[in-house]
């Protein structure tokens, strides 16, 4: 099981000006939702953003330590303007949630 500030430290070796706040969303340290607000994202795309930090993590999530990833990546000013931003799958207690689906794993 990994801790918030676990994923903190994680995500600033590959974002390393960035403000990271982590929340596990279900206290069981496999699903996590991460808001990483940088001024290095200005101009960047939305996937962009998020693909170095997705295989940073690629080997954590292969492995199951990390089940579930909500990423929101952002600049300052879009982080001002934004509130709820947690996206959790599992969750139906919480206001966001959705579906998740699981795909059987390829051999």
């Amino acid at each position: 099981m990994v801790s918030v500030e676990w994923m903190k430290q994680e995500i600033l070796k590959v974002v390393p000006d960035a403000v990271v706040e982590a929340t596990d969303l279900h206290g069981s340290g496999d699903h996590f939702h991460v808001r990483v607000t940088s001024e290095s994202y200005e101009g960047v795309l939305p996937l962009q953003r998020q693909k170095p930090i997705l295989n940073h993590f690629k080997e954590y999530i292969s492995n199951n330590t990390v089940h579930a990833l909500d990423l929101k990546c952002m600049t300052p000013e879009q982080a001002e303007a934004s509130t709820h931003t947690a996206f959790d799958p599992h969750g139906q207690e919480h206001e966001f949630y959705g579906v998740h689906i699981r795909r059987p794993r390829k051999e």
